[in-house]
């Protein structure tokens, strides 16, 4: 490649695609098919829930033309994210990035299969950060907190591909098309490698709720500055009968802290909720009519 041809964003773009491509396959299987990444270097894979859906195995086909069988170790359709094994050798594992990090603006790389292309490369900027996902997952409705809004061209086929930063490092796994110029990815963060270690041990992930439903809300100048912390969570909605409500908490509280942990959106109290809080005693610490109040929460299962 003569890199005195290009410009910096194509030399951006090509060095990541080059770097990319290898630990993007494309993947079948018996209901349909996307894209999955290597994500370590016993050839596991990262892809969407919704790719895998029921199916339990299924064929990997690398750049290279190198195919695979793989098997489904376990999903989390709440994340939209699965772990695969492939049997025999796959390439490296892509190197894993932080979306936390983004910034709106930032370039972003995405690699995938669109419409059964394999190794297709599209490019644009981090559109937006913090959006919401609705999904179903059985009967019930579900949201993905925290996705990453892009315009780098996603089609059917993308999903379950890498989203990676203009360093090679992945920071999203592609998951939906929302519309033209319009494409969302789950983050890959503490939460996500947390998500795909729980997969690998036991194949699903297990996690607690507290019932409630609430929006960021900035707190008083007072209590910011007594507290040092400058937002939490406005509690809008508290589902009848679910752990929030026997704790006696409210419409109109605002969450500051969870676990002893500070609150200052969804994915806050989010990150405290997974399996071995079940059952457990959960302090909560809330702002109401002026007042801090300590409320002790127990969280029960989230159903599948």
């Amino acid at each position: 490649m003569d890199s005195e041809a290009l410009d910096a964003y194509s030399l951006a773009v090509t060095t990541v695609a080059a770097e990319m491509t290898p630990h993007v396959a494309s993947v079948r299987l018996a209901r349909g098919g996307g894209s999955a990444v290597v994500f370590a270097d016993d050839g596991h894979l990262i892809t969407n829930a919704h790719v895998v859906g029921r199916d339990r195995r299924g064929t990997a086909t690398f750049s290279d033309g190198t195919e695979r069988s793989f098997a489904v170790v376990g999903t989390d359709p709440l994340s939209d994210l699965a772990v695969l094994a492939t049997e025999g050798d796959a390439p490296g594992a892509a190197r894993l990035g932080d979306a936390d990090k983004l910034v709106v603006g930032q370039l972003v790389v995405a690699v995938g299969s669109p419409l059964g292309l394999a190794g297709s490369v599209t490019a644009g900027v981090v559109s937006a950060l913090g959006r919401s996902l609705p999904v179903r997952t059985g009967n019930a409705g579900r949201v993905i907190e925290n996705v990453i809004q892009t315009d780098a061209a996603l089609n059917p086929g993308n999903s379950g591909g890498a989203l990676a930063d203009s360093a090679g490092r992945v920071v999203g796994v592609n998951t939906a098309v929302a519309g033209f110029g319009l494409g969302l990815a789950v983050p890959v963060n503490a939460t996500t490698r947390r998500i795909i270690d729980t997969l690998l041990v036991e194949g699903r992930v297990r996690r607690a709720y507290l019932g409630v439903v609430g929006v960021p809300a900035p707190l008083p100048d007072e209590v910011a500055e007594h507290t040092g912390q400058r937002a939490g969570l406005r509690v809008v909605e508290v589902v009848p009968g679910g752990p929030a409500q026997q704790a006696g908490l409210h419409a109109g509280d605002l969450i500051l802290t969870v676990g002893r942990a500070r609150v200052a959106d969804a994915q806050d109290i989010q990150r405290q909720l997974f399996g071995e809080v079940i059952g457990t005693r959960l302090p909560v610490t809330v702002l109401r009519n002026g007042a801090m109040v300590d409320v002790i929460a127990n969280p029960a299962e989230l159903a599948a």
